[in-house]
Protein backbone atom coordinates (compact mmCIF):
# COMPACT_ATOMS: atom_id res chain seq x y z
CA UNK A 1 0.00 0.00 0.00
CA UNK A 2 0.84 3.14 -1.11
CA UNK A 3 1.61 6.72 1.37
CA UNK A 4 -1.15 7.96 -0.26
CA UNK A 5 -3.62 5.22 0.86
CA UNK A 6 -2.12 4.81 4.32
CA UNK A 7 -2.62 7.90 4.91
CA UNK A 8 -6.65 8.44 3.66
CA UNK A 9 -6.95 5.36 5.42
CA UNK A 10 -5.93 7.13 8.37
CA UNK A 11 -7.47 9.72 8.21
CA UNK A 12 -10.87 7.75 7.77
CA UNK A 13 -9.99 5.66 10.36
CA UNK A 14 -9.41 9.46 12.64
CA UNK A 15 -12.51 10.63 11.18
CA UNK A 16 -15.09 7.54 12.25
CA UNK A 17 -13.14 7.48 15.72
CA UNK A 18 -14.48 10.94 16.57
CA UNK A 19 -17.71 10.61 15.45
CA UNK A 20 -18.03 7.47 18.01
CA UNK A 21 -17.27 9.62 20.39
CA UNK A 22 -19.44 12.60 19.66
CA UNK A 23 -22.54 10.39 19.30
CA UNK A 24 -21.44 8.19 22.54
CA UNK A 25 -21.76 5.78 21.02
CA UNK A 26 -25.33 5.57 20.05
CA UNK A 27 -24.78 4.87 16.52
CA UNK A 28 -22.90 1.31 18.06
CA UNK A 29 -25.51 0.52 20.27
CA UNK A 30 -27.08 -2.37 18.19
CA UNK A 31 -30.01 -0.26 17.28
CA UNK A 32 -32.05 -2.07 14.49
CA UNK A 33 -32.88 -0.71 11.40
CA UNK A 34 -36.70 -0.82 12.19
CA UNK A 35 -36.24 1.45 15.08
CA UNK A 36 -34.23 4.16 13.72
CA UNK A 37 -36.86 3.84 10.71
CA UNK A 38 -39.34 4.54 13.34
CA UNK A 39 -37.91 8.04 13.78
CA UNK A 40 -38.39 9.33 10.28
CA UNK A 41 -41.25 10.77 8.56
CA UNK A 42 -42.39 10.60 4.83
CA UNK A 43 -40.54 13.67 3.73
CA UNK A 44 -37.41 12.83 5.35
CA UNK A 45 -37.29 9.51 3.40
CA UNK A 46 -38.07 11.05 0.55
CA UNK A 47 -35.61 14.27 0.96
CA UNK A 48 -32.47 11.37 1.68
CA UNK A 49 -32.80 10.89 -1.92
CA UNK A 50 -31.23 13.74 -2.42
CA UNK A 51 -28.48 13.06 -0.53
CA UNK A 52 -25.21 11.81 -1.17
CA UNK A 53 -22.00 10.22 0.25
CA UNK A 54 -18.80 12.27 -0.28
CA UNK A 55 -15.24 11.29 0.81
CA UNK A 56 -13.80 13.22 3.25
CA UNK A 57 -11.58 15.47 1.71
CA UNK A 58 -11.91 18.39 3.65
CA UNK A 59 -10.54 16.64 6.64
CA UNK A 60 -6.83 16.91 5.86
CA UNK A 61 -4.87 13.67 7.89
CA UNK A 62 -2.44 16.52 9.51
CA UNK A 63 -5.16 18.43 11.06
CA UNK A 64 -4.31 17.95 14.64
CA UNK A 65 -6.81 19.58 16.61
CA UNK A 66 -10.12 17.75 17.18
CA UNK A 67 -12.84 20.56 17.42
CA UNK A 68 -11.42 22.05 14.44
CA UNK A 69 -11.06 17.99 12.52
CA UNK A 70 -14.86 17.67 13.88
CA UNK A 71 -16.27 21.11 12.07
CA UNK A 72 -14.29 20.08 9.20
CA UNK A 73 -16.37 16.97 9.12
CA UNK A 74 -19.87 17.92 10.05
CA UNK A 75 -18.57 20.70 7.44
CA UNK A 76 -18.59 17.93 4.72
CA UNK A 77 -21.81 16.45 5.47
CA UNK A 78 -24.30 18.98 6.07
CA UNK A 79 -22.90 21.42 3.02
CA UNK A 80 -21.41 18.83 0.73
CA UNK A 81 -23.55 15.83 1.94
CA UNK A 82 -26.44 16.85 -0.71
CA UNK A 83 -26.76 17.32 -4.40
CA UNK A 84 -28.47 20.20 -4.27
CA UNK A 85 -24.78 21.67 -2.97
CA UNK A 86 -24.48 23.46 -5.90
CA UNK A 87 -27.29 25.94 -5.08
CA UNK A 88 -25.56 26.82 -1.45
CA UNK A 89 -23.47 30.23 -3.07
CA UNK A 90 -26.90 31.64 -4.15
CA UNK A 91 -27.08 32.19 -0.08
CA UNK A 92 -23.79 34.50 0.15
CA UNK A 93 -24.82 36.39 -3.23
CA UNK A 94 -28.11 36.84 -1.66
CA UNK A 95 -26.72 38.89 1.09
CA UNK A 96 -24.21 40.51 -1.05
CA UNK A 97 -26.41 41.75 -3.34
CA UNK A 98 -28.89 43.13 -0.63
CA UNK A 99 -26.33 44.82 1.00
CA UNK A 100 -24.85 46.50 -2.01
CA UNK A 101 -28.89 47.45 -3.19
CA UNK A 102 -28.95 45.53 -6.43
CA UNK A 103 -31.95 44.88 -7.94
CA UNK A 104 -34.73 43.49 -5.48
CA UNK A 105 -35.60 40.88 -8.34
CA UNK A 106 -31.82 39.13 -8.10
CA UNK A 107 -32.17 39.26 -4.08
CA UNK A 108 -36.23 37.37 -4.72
CA UNK A 109 -34.32 35.02 -6.94
CA UNK A 110 -31.30 34.56 -5.42
CA UNK A 111 -32.78 33.71 -1.89
CA UNK A 112 -35.29 31.45 -3.42
CA UNK A 113 -32.55 29.58 -4.65
CA UNK A 114 -30.65 29.47 -1.51
CA UNK A 115 -33.63 28.30 0.12
CA UNK A 116 -33.74 24.71 -2.01
CA UNK A 117 -30.88 23.47 -0.47
CA UNK A 118 -31.55 24.76 3.11
CA UNK A 119 -35.29 22.88 3.29
CA UNK A 120 -33.71 19.89 2.78
CA UNK A 121 -30.62 20.02 5.01
CA UNK A 122 -33.12 21.35 8.05
CA UNK A 123 -35.06 17.68 7.52
CA UNK A 124 -31.48 16.19 6.99
CA UNK A 125 -30.53 17.81 10.82
CA UNK A 126 -33.78 16.63 12.41
CA UNK A 127 -33.31 13.36 10.90
CA UNK A 128 -29.76 12.91 12.71
CA UNK A 129 -31.24 14.87 16.48
CA UNK A 130 -34.25 12.27 16.22
CA UNK A 131 -31.37 9.06 16.11
CA UNK A 132 -30.75 10.39 19.38
CA UNK A 133 -34.18 11.37 21.05
CA UNK A 134 -35.94 8.00 19.74
CA UNK A 135 -38.64 7.13 17.81
CA UNK A 136 -41.52 8.94 19.67
CA UNK A 137 -39.72 12.23 20.84
CA UNK A 138 -38.17 12.18 16.95
CA UNK A 139 -41.44 11.47 15.29
CA UNK A 140 -42.63 14.46 16.87
CA UNK A 141 -39.91 16.69 15.78
CA UNK A 142 -40.02 15.45 12.23
CA UNK A 143 -43.80 16.08 11.98
CA UNK A 144 -43.38 19.63 13.27
CA UNK A 145 -40.64 20.85 11.47
CA UNK A 146 -41.65 18.75 8.35
CA UNK A 147 -42.21 22.49 6.75
CA UNK A 148 -39.89 24.79 8.81
CA UNK A 149 -39.37 27.14 5.53
CA UNK A 150 -42.66 27.67 4.93
CA UNK A 151 -43.49 28.47 8.30
CA UNK A 152 -40.79 30.95 8.65
CA UNK A 153 -41.73 32.55 5.38
CA UNK A 154 -45.45 32.50 6.88
CA UNK A 155 -44.31 34.14 10.37
CA UNK A 156 -42.04 36.71 8.03
CA UNK A 157 -44.89 37.71 6.22
CA UNK A 158 -47.85 38.30 8.86
CA UNK A 159 -44.98 40.38 10.75
CA UNK A 160 -44.67 42.00 7.55
CA UNK A 161 -48.39 42.21 7.70
CA UNK A 162 -48.59 40.91 4.48
CA UNK A 163 -51.46 38.55 4.96
CA UNK A 164 -52.28 38.13 1.57
CA UNK A 165 -48.81 36.74 0.64
CA UNK A 166 -49.07 34.55 3.87
CA UNK A 167 -52.33 33.17 2.83
CA UNK A 168 -51.73 32.52 -0.76
CA UNK A 169 -48.18 30.51 0.20
CA UNK A 170 -49.45 28.32 2.49
CA UNK A 171 -52.06 27.93 0.17
CA UNK A 172 -49.67 26.81 -2.80
CA UNK A 173 -48.05 24.46 -0.65
CA UNK A 174 -51.32 23.04 -0.18
CA UNK A 175 -52.13 22.47 -4.08
CA UNK A 176 -48.40 21.48 -4.57
CA UNK A 177 -48.26 19.01 -2.72
CA UNK A 178 -51.80 17.29 -3.45
CA UNK A 179 -52.03 18.21 -7.45
CA UNK A 180 -48.27 18.37 -8.59
CA UNK A 181 -45.97 16.34 -6.16
CA UNK A 182 -48.81 13.58 -5.86
CA UNK A 183 -49.74 13.63 -9.68
CA UNK A 184 -46.41 13.51 -11.06
CA UNK A 185 -45.55 10.99 -8.50
CA UNK A 186 -48.35 9.01 -9.86
CA UNK A 187 -47.74 9.43 -13.25
CA UNK A 188 -44.24 8.49 -13.18
CA UNK A 189 -44.73 5.77 -11.25
CA UNK A 190 -47.12 4.39 -13.27
CA UNK A 191 -45.04 4.56 -16.32
CA UNK A 192 -42.33 3.32 -15.04
CA UNK A 193 -44.51 0.05 -13.83
CA UNK A 194 -46.82 -0.77 -16.76
CA UNK A 195 -46.77 -4.41 -16.30
CA UNK A 196 -47.33 -3.98 -12.31
CA UNK A 197 -50.30 -3.27 -10.20
CA UNK A 198 -49.19 -0.45 -8.22
CA UNK A 199 -50.78 -0.74 -4.50
CA UNK A 200 -50.79 1.50 -1.53
CA UNK A 201 -52.16 1.16 1.78
CA UNK A 202 -55.37 3.39 1.86
CA UNK A 203 -55.64 3.85 5.43
CA UNK A 204 -53.00 6.31 5.82
CA UNK A 205 -54.47 8.06 2.86
CA UNK A 206 -57.98 8.14 4.14
CA UNK A 207 -56.41 9.56 7.69
CA UNK A 208 -54.71 11.92 6.14
CA UNK A 209 -58.26 12.94 3.45
CA UNK A 210 -60.38 13.26 6.33
CA UNK A 211 -58.19 15.68 7.98
CA UNK A 212 -57.96 17.70 4.60
CA UNK A 213 -61.67 17.38 4.39
CA UNK A 214 -61.69 19.39 8.21
CA UNK A 215 -59.45 21.73 7.17
CA UNK A 216 -61.96 22.96 4.22
CA UNK A 217 -65.01 23.23 6.55
CA UNK A 218 -62.79 25.18 8.78
CA UNK A 219 -61.85 27.13 5.62
CA UNK A 220 -64.81 27.87 4.27
CA UNK A 221 -67.30 28.26 6.60
CA UNK A 222 -66.14 32.14 7.01
CA UNK A 223 -66.13 32.49 3.42
CA UNK A 224 -69.61 31.21 3.23
CA UNK A 225 -70.63 33.56 6.54
CA UNK A 226 -69.33 36.65 4.79
CA UNK A 227 -71.30 36.05 2.12
CA UNK A 228 -74.43 35.22 4.14
CA UNK A 229 -74.18 38.29 5.58
CA UNK A 230 -73.80 40.35 2.94
CA UNK A 231 -76.88 38.84 0.90
CA UNK A 232 -78.91 38.97 3.85
CA UNK A 233 -77.99 42.24 5.66
CA UNK A 234 -75.88 43.86 3.00
CA UNK A 235 -73.43 44.33 5.43
CA UNK A 236 -70.44 42.64 6.72
CA UNK A 237 -69.38 42.24 10.42
CA UNK A 238 -65.43 41.69 9.98
CA UNK A 239 -65.31 40.63 13.96
CA UNK A 240 -67.71 37.92 13.41
CA UNK A 241 -65.49 36.21 10.39
CA UNK A 242 -62.35 36.93 12.70
CA UNK A 243 -63.50 35.15 15.96
CA UNK A 244 -64.56 32.39 13.86
CA UNK A 245 -61.75 31.86 12.09
CA UNK A 246 -59.47 31.82 15.76
CA UNK A 247 -61.80 28.71 16.77
CA UNK A 248 -61.88 27.03 14.09
CA UNK A 249 -57.72 27.43 14.44
CA UNK A 250 -58.02 25.98 18.35
CA UNK A 251 -60.47 23.03 16.61
CA UNK A 252 -57.62 22.49 13.75
CA UNK A 253 -54.82 22.47 15.93
CA UNK A 254 -56.60 20.26 18.67
CA UNK A 255 -57.22 17.82 15.30
CA UNK A 256 -53.66 18.04 14.22
CA UNK A 257 -52.48 17.10 18.15
CA UNK A 258 -54.84 14.36 17.99
CA UNK A 259 -53.23 13.17 14.48
CA UNK A 260 -49.67 13.01 15.79
CA UNK A 261 -51.24 11.29 18.97
CA UNK A 262 -52.83 8.81 16.38
CA UNK A 263 -49.59 8.60 14.26
CA UNK A 264 -46.83 8.20 16.89
CA UNK A 265 -48.83 6.16 19.19
CA UNK A 266 -52.01 4.59 18.70
CA UNK A 267 -52.01 3.37 15.83
CA UNK A 268 -48.15 3.92 14.69
CA UNK A 269 -48.17 0.82 12.18
CA UNK A 270 -50.59 2.29 10.01
CA UNK A 271 -47.30 4.89 8.94
CA UNK A 272 -45.18 2.10 8.85
CA UNK A 273 -45.67 0.82 5.74
CA UNK A 274 -42.37 1.95 4.09
CA UNK A 275 -40.55 0.63 6.36
CA UNK A 276 -40.78 -3.21 4.15
CA UNK A 277 -38.36 -2.73 1.92
CA UNK A 278 -35.78 -0.98 3.99
CA UNK A 279 -33.16 -3.80 4.63
CA UNK A 280 -29.88 -1.25 4.74
CA UNK A 281 -29.18 -0.41 8.85
CA UNK A 282 -28.92 3.13 9.04
CA UNK A 283 -27.23 5.78 11.77
CA UNK A 284 -26.39 8.73 12.52
CA UNK A 285 -23.63 10.71 10.67
CA UNK A 286 -23.30 13.70 13.10
CA UNK A 287 -23.50 14.25 16.73
CA UNK A 288 -26.17 15.31 18.88
CA UNK A 289 -25.25 18.81 19.82
CA UNK A 290 -23.67 19.13 16.17
CA UNK A 291 -26.80 18.45 14.38
CA UNK A 292 -28.81 21.07 16.92
CA UNK A 293 -26.05 23.73 16.52
CA UNK A 294 -25.95 23.40 12.49
CA UNK A 295 -29.96 23.72 12.70
CA UNK A 296 -30.24 26.71 14.96
CA UNK A 297 -27.88 28.22 12.38
CA UNK A 298 -29.59 26.93 9.12
CA UNK A 299 -32.68 28.51 10.58
CA UNK A 300 -31.05 31.75 11.50
CA UNK A 301 -30.03 31.75 7.41
CA UNK A 302 -33.67 30.64 6.22
CA UNK A 303 -35.24 33.05 8.00
CA UNK A 304 -32.87 35.93 7.11
CA UNK A 305 -33.27 34.43 3.45
CA UNK A 306 -37.11 34.46 3.84
CA UNK A 307 -37.31 38.49 4.71
CA UNK A 308 -35.56 38.81 1.43
CA UNK A 309 -38.12 37.15 -0.05
CA UNK A 310 -41.32 38.54 1.55
CA UNK A 311 -39.66 42.26 1.40
CA UNK A 312 -38.73 41.99 -2.66
CA UNK A 313 -41.92 39.62 -3.94
CA UNK A 314 -43.86 42.88 -5.20
CA UNK A 315 -40.56 43.86 -7.11
CA UNK A 316 -40.25 40.87 -8.68
CA UNK A 317 -43.74 41.05 -9.74
CA UNK A 318 -43.25 44.18 -11.37
CA UNK A 319 -39.92 43.41 -12.86
CA UNK A 320 -41.48 39.96 -14.83
CA UNK A 321 -44.61 40.97 -15.36
CA UNK A 322 -46.15 38.03 -13.36
CA UNK A 323 -48.74 38.30 -10.60
CA UNK A 324 -47.64 38.09 -6.86
CA UNK A 325 -50.45 35.50 -6.68
CA UNK A 326 -48.85 33.43 -9.36
CA UNK A 327 -45.90 34.12 -7.31
CA UNK A 328 -46.76 32.81 -3.84
CA UNK A 329 -48.75 30.43 -4.47
CA UNK A 330 -47.25 28.77 -7.87
CA UNK A 331 -43.33 29.69 -7.86
CA UNK A 332 -43.03 29.40 -3.91
CA UNK A 333 -44.06 25.92 -3.03
CA UNK A 334 -42.25 24.34 -6.17
CA UNK A 335 -38.99 26.38 -5.86
CA UNK A 336 -38.67 25.29 -1.62
CA UNK A 337 -40.10 21.83 -2.04
CA UNK A 338 -37.64 20.90 -4.94
CA UNK A 339 -35.59 17.70 -3.27
CA UNK A 340 -38.53 16.47 -1.21
CA UNK A 341 -40.94 16.40 -4.21
CA UNK A 342 -38.22 15.10 -6.39
CA UNK A 343 -37.80 12.28 -3.55
CA UNK A 344 -41.29 11.32 -3.88
CA UNK A 345 -41.38 10.94 -7.92
CA UNK A 346 -38.74 8.84 -7.30
CA UNK A 347 -39.95 6.34 -4.65
CA UNK A 348 -42.71 6.41 -7.28
CA UNK A 349 -40.51 5.02 -9.57
CA UNK A 350 -39.67 2.12 -7.32
CA UNK A 351 -42.97 1.56 -6.44
CA UNK A 352 -43.06 2.49 -3.19
CA UNK A 353 -46.18 4.49 -3.31
CA UNK A 354 -46.77 4.35 0.52
CA UNK A 355 -43.91 7.09 0.99
CA UNK A 356 -44.72 8.78 -2.17
CA UNK A 357 -48.16 9.19 -0.36
CA UNK A 358 -46.85 9.90 2.96
CA UNK A 359 -44.83 13.49 1.65
CA UNK A 360 -47.75 14.36 -0.20
CA UNK A 361 -50.32 13.91 2.00
CA UNK A 362 -48.68 14.55 5.27
CA UNK A 363 -47.10 17.98 3.95
CA UNK A 364 -50.68 19.10 2.72
CA UNK A 365 -52.08 17.71 6.09
CA UNK A 366 -49.79 19.27 8.64
CA UNK A 367 -49.52 22.53 6.49
CA UNK A 368 -53.43 22.87 6.15
CA UNK A 369 -53.79 22.07 10.21
CA UNK A 370 -51.01 23.09 12.02
CA UNK A 371 -49.32 26.23 10.25
CA UNK A 372 -52.30 27.81 8.95
CA UNK A 373 -53.96 27.64 12.31
CA UNK A 374 -50.96 28.35 14.11
CA UNK A 375 -50.60 31.65 12.00
CA UNK A 376 -53.84 32.76 12.84
CA UNK A 377 -53.61 32.12 16.66
CA UNK A 378 -50.24 33.92 16.06
CA UNK A 379 -51.38 36.63 14.46
CA UNK A 380 -54.34 37.04 17.47
CA UNK A 381 -51.62 37.29 19.76
CA UNK A 382 -50.00 39.84 17.83
CA UNK A 383 -52.89 42.30 17.76
CA UNK A 384 -53.26 41.61 13.57
CA UNK A 385 -56.66 40.52 12.16
CA UNK A 386 -56.33 37.15 10.08
CA UNK A 387 -58.78 35.03 9.10
CA UNK A 388 -59.44 31.86 7.72
CA UNK A 389 -61.17 33.21 4.43
CA UNK A 390 -58.87 32.61 1.91
CA UNK A 391 -61.41 34.15 -0.87
CA UNK A 392 -64.04 32.59 -3.40
CA UNK A 393 -61.15 31.81 -5.87
CA UNK A 394 -58.32 30.87 -3.47
CA UNK A 395 -60.86 28.71 -1.42
CA UNK A 396 -62.71 26.80 -4.69
CA UNK A 397 -59.76 25.75 -6.05
CA UNK A 398 -58.44 24.00 -2.60
CA UNK A 399 -61.82 22.68 -2.38
CA UNK A 400 -61.90 20.44 -5.82
CA UNK A 401 -58.22 19.99 -5.48
CA UNK A 402 -58.97 17.75 -2.20
CA UNK A 403 -62.13 16.38 -3.64
CA UNK A 404 -59.94 15.14 -6.45
CA UNK A 405 -57.14 14.12 -4.89
CA UNK A 406 -59.64 12.00 -2.20
CA UNK A 407 -61.80 10.26 -5.16
CA UNK A 408 -58.47 9.26 -6.65
CA UNK A 409 -56.94 8.19 -3.86
CA UNK A 410 -60.40 6.25 -2.85
CA UNK A 411 -59.68 2.40 -4.52
CA UNK A 412 -56.13 1.56 -3.22
CA UNK A 413 -54.36 1.24 -6.82
CA UNK A 414 -52.48 3.62 -9.16
CA UNK A 415 -51.98 3.86 -12.61
CA UNK A 416 -50.34 6.59 -15.04
CA UNK A 417 -53.98 8.13 -15.90
CA UNK A 418 -54.51 9.36 -12.34
CA UNK A 419 -51.53 11.49 -12.07
CA UNK A 420 -52.36 12.69 -16.04
CA UNK A 421 -55.49 14.30 -14.12
CA UNK A 422 -54.05 15.87 -11.30
CA UNK A 423 -51.11 17.05 -12.76
CA UNK A 424 -53.53 18.67 -15.48
CA UNK A 425 -55.61 20.22 -12.63
CA UNK A 426 -52.58 21.83 -11.63
CA UNK A 427 -51.93 23.03 -14.91
CA UNK A 428 -55.33 24.71 -15.13
CA UNK A 429 -55.14 26.28 -11.36
CA UNK A 430 -51.57 27.72 -12.66
CA UNK A 431 -53.16 29.41 -15.61
CA UNK A 432 -55.58 30.92 -13.33
CA UNK A 433 -53.29 32.76 -10.70
CA UNK A 434 -51.34 33.35 -13.80
CA UNK A 435 -53.83 35.90 -15.41
CA UNK A 436 -55.23 37.04 -11.40
CA UNK A 437 -54.07 40.96 -11.58
CA UNK A 438 -56.05 41.69 -8.63
CA UNK A 439 -53.80 44.33 -6.54
CA UNK A 440 -52.16 42.64 -3.62
CA UNK A 441 -52.84 45.61 -1.06
CA UNK A 442 -56.41 45.70 -1.28
CA UNK A 443 -56.46 42.13 0.46
CA UNK A 444 -53.34 43.11 3.31
CA UNK A 445 -56.11 42.07 6.15
CA UNK A 446 -53.94 43.30 8.76
CA UNK A 447 -54.47 46.77 7.93
CA UNK A 448 -57.98 46.28 7.77
CA UNK A 449 -59.64 47.59 10.58
CA UNK A 450 -62.33 45.62 12.30
CA UNK A 451 -66.19 46.51 12.64
CA UNK A 452 -69.07 46.82 10.23
CA UNK A 453 -67.72 47.38 6.60
CA UNK A 454 -70.05 48.04 3.50
CA UNK A 455 -70.64 45.39 0.92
Amino acid sequence: MDSSSSNDHHQQKEVTNWMNMENGGAANKGSSGKEIWTCKSAQNVSSSMVRKKSDPVLVPSNVRFRLFRQFLANLQEVVLGTKLALLFPAIPLAIVADSYKFGRPWIFALSLLGLTPLAERVSFLTEQIAYFTGPTVGGLLNATCGNATELIIALLALYQKKINVLKNSLLGSILSNLLLVLGSSLLCGGLANLRKEQRYDRKQADVNSLLLLLGLLCHMLPLMFRYASISTTEIFNADSTLQLSRASSIVMLLSYIGYIFFQLKTHRQIFESQEEDEEEEEKAVIGFWSAFSWLVGMTVIIAVLSEYVVGTIEAASDSWGISVSFISIILLPIVGNAAEHAGSVIFAFKNKLDISLGVALGSATQISMFVVPSCVIIAWIMGISMDLDFNLLETGSLAFSIIITAFTLQDGTSHYMKGVVLCLCYIVIAACFFVDKIPQNTANVGATPSGVLAA
